[in-house]
């Protein structure tokens, strides 16, 4: 199934309307990213409502897939010039442009660093004083969660429930203060400090408003309250003149709470745009009716903010199947079974193209949880079957390999000040918070990389002797370390040096020291040769394989091949295009679709999910919760364009126990009619094997 040939009379609507705010209520299978481009399209026309250039449009995306995704459609339609000026581009993105332009009115440097997780999570455990990782995890997700909500340390420690939140406001203050020496910004700052830039700076946010005249933001269910500032202050709030944008967002498909998107949004726009337009898509074009009716009457129970029913052309389709299992393996089994006489049958009618067999890729089983996983991977490996995980954890983003990749960065670039923070403190080697602040706020002062800083002749006014030769010490090492690898190439020679690094600075040490478990342990040292491993063979000319394909690679020293590192993953990584079955969350499948779908697990406690810990979480709260779960459900089943099981199981594990298990209420709302006999897919699946053997064995006969 795919996108309409011709625009629908509301997507007609919501590409037309120039004269003001406009919230796009887009539900699965719409075609939003298809109103979004056409409206671009529209607003590039001369015309007395719109006369705009492509440099004055911004379309803000939660990924950059998204984003790359929604270019490439608007070069179709207005050609590649006019594309390449348009703003495309993710909330965090946007927030890195104004930062680099604007953010010395914040005291920040242009070529400020910006730390990813594992890097806050070093600063949080040395701020907070501890080596545990789980409690620095905590702190992490807690501290996130406020500065998505706009809060200071002062504010979050004012309002901390408890004394554990309180401790954590504690360490907020000092993890501040140390990104602030390092002139270093955390995720959240990338949305938080343009907010404050915009919010304090009339002239920067003036600036921006005349830059970007009308901005068109995607997914807007799953902002938060710092990223509905930013819109606000990049299109002002009305008074002024007419704020021009666009919204286009589902809050049937609002399932990011946790993470601290918020409904309330939603609500709040039409409180604070008066003029706001409100226009429904409710034309699908991906799923059949059986499919859109389950999913409307889930939804259903849920309070609506906005009205919006689902429907399309394609007929009812196959029914949605309800697949009772005796527990996790036999729901595996079922699983399997079911995606086998499905690819047997083949054909127009069950999804295939043109009356081609099925693929692999045709097919996804989605669940609630990733530990969930674990007993398809079995049952698909033993029917030879291929998969893929989505949203499992790559080699590359290991805590290990991106330790050791910031090393290799920083010989590449010296100038890379979050690599430099990163392999100066990993193995700690003597240089704390304080030295690399001191560090930091000279090489801001002078305006140069905290690599080129440490060997200053005036850095004795900022730091002590023995500081200075602390780092003197590391800068030597990676000099030296530079030269060689620029030097050494070959398998056995990369090898050897990659090896004799990791003994100097004592790595194999320093992952033992920081895990409490041995076993644990020694896995990360495993993944480390491993990727010595995968070095070396690229240093020294052999057979590779990247991305199904085979190919002879020159002798490489080990620093072209750090060089290269970054494009190299890429290309291991892909896998978009792989004709294997999708394992998910019903997180991870937001977007994505495929016509033959499978949720499994869904019983009460896993969907909804409700914790075995005693909760007394307020009512209200809990009324939300289940909300989200339902909402989460109505995403999964939107998934699926011509066929879905919905599988429970009758026993499931729970710890080390296993429980009677209860079919999920939302199988109950999704009223399905159950007329008709159950069947085993399982005999289904050997009644397909008896005839395609009959015919096999007749055909002989026949010649």
């Amino acid at each position: 199934m795919s996108a309409p040939p011709s625009l629908n009379p509301a997507q007609l609507q919501a590409v037309h309307h120039l004269s003001g705010p406009c919230l796009v209520l887009a539900g699965a299978g719409s075609g939003k990213t298809r109103v979004i481009t056409h409206k671009i399209a529209r607003l590039l026309q001369r015309t007395p409502d719109a006369d705009l250039a492509p440099r004055q449009i911004a379309a803000i995306t939660f990924t950059n897939k998204a984003a790359a995704e929604m270019r490439e459609r608007a070069k179709q339609l207005i050609g590649g010039k006019a594309a390449k000026d348009l703003v495309i581009c993710t909330f965090h993105s946007l927030g890195v442009r104004l930062l680099r332009e604007d953010g010395a009115a914040l005291g920040l440097k242009p070529q400020f660093s910006i730390l990813d997780s594992d890097d806050v999570l070093g600063i949080l455990r040395d701020a907070g004083g501890t080596t545990d990782a789980k409690t620095a995890r905590h702190w992490q997700w807690t501290i996130s969660l406020w500065k998505n909500q706009g809060l200071t340390p002062t504010e979050a420690e004012a309002q901390a429930k408890n004394d554990d939140e309180r401790v954590a406001a504690r360490v907020m203050q000092r993890y501040q203060e140390r990104l602030a020496a390092y002139q270093a910004v955390d995720f959240d700052d990338l949305i938080g400090l343009p907010v404050a830039l915009l919010q304090r700076h009339d002239d920067v946010r003036a600036k921006w408003q005349n830059a970007l005249r009308h901005v068109l933001v995607d997914e807007y269910q799953d902002t938060n309250a710092q990223q509905y500032e930013l819109l606000k202050l990049l299109v002002g709030d009305g008074r002024e003149r007419a704020a021009m944008f666009t919204a286009v967002g589902d809050d049937d498909q609002s399932i990011y709470g946790w993470r601290g998107a918020t409904i309330d949004n939603l609500k709040r726009l039409p409180q604070e745009y008066p003029a706001l337009k409100v226009i429904p898509l409710e034309q699908n074009y991906r799923s059949t009716g059986h499919i859109l009716r389950a999913a409307n009457c889930v939804i259903a129970a849920n309070p609506k903010l906005f009205e919006k029913k689902l429907w399309s052309d394609f007929g009812d389709g196959e029914p949605v199947r309800v697949v009772e299992c005796d527990g996790e393996e036999h729901e595996a089994e079922r699983a399997v079974a079911r995606i086998q006489a499905l690819r047997g049958q083949g054909g127009a009618l069950q999804g295939g193209v043109n009356g081609q067999a099925l693929e692999w890729k045709d097919f996804a089983i989605l669940y609630r949880a990733n530990h969930q996983a674990r007993v398809f991977e079995q049952a698909l490996r033993k029917a030879q079957i291929p998969y893929k995980v989505s949203g499992g954890q790559s080699f590359f983003d290991r805590a290990e390999i991106r330790d050791l990749c910031a090393w290799l960065r920083l010989l590449v670039n010296q100038d890379d000040d979050p690599a430099f923070l990163r392999a100066v403190t990993t193995p700690k080697r003597g240089i704390g918070h304080q030295t690399l602040g001191a560090l930091g706020e000279f090489a801001g002062k002078w305006k140069v990389s905290l690599f080129e800083a440490l060997f200053a002749e005036s850095l004795e006014s900022a730091l002590s002797k023995k500081a200075i030769g602390s780092l003197h010490e590391f800068g030597r090492y990676v000099n030296d370390l530079e030269h060689r690898a620029r030097h050494t190439s070959g398998a056995e020679e990369a090898r050897a040096l990659l090896m004799g690094w990791l003994k100097d600075i004592g790595y194999e040490q320093h992952l033992f020291d920081g895990e409490d478990s041995e076993k644990l342990a020694a896995a990360r040292w495993s993944n480390v040769l491993d990727f010595v491993d995968w070095i070396a063979r690229r240093c020294g000319g052999e057979t590779q394989q990247e991305a199904g394909t085979t190919f002879e690679t020159e002798r490489q020293t080990v620093l072209e091949v750090a060089q290269t590192i970054s494009v190299i993953i890429s290309l291991a990584e892909r896998g978009d295009d792989q004709n294997v079955v999708t394992l998910s969350t019903l997180h991870a499948a937001k977007g994505l679709e495929w016509p033959h779908v499978v949720l499994a697990g869904v019983n009460e406690g896993l969907l909804p999910f409700r914790s075995d810990q005693a909760d007394d979480t307020p009512a209200d709260e809990m009324a939300q919760r289940l909300e989200e779960e339902r909402r989460l459900m109505y995403v999964g089943i939107t998934r699926a364009r011509t066929t879905l099981a919905v599988s429970w199981l009758k026993r499931r594990k729970r710890g080390r126990e296993t429980v009677a298990g209860m079919p999920s209420r939302f199988i109950a709302e999704m009223k399905l009619n159950e007329a008709g006999p159950k069947v085993d897919p399982r005999e289904k699946l050997k009644a397909l094997r008896a005839e395609l053997a009959a015919r096999a064995a007749a055909a002989p006969k026949a010649a």
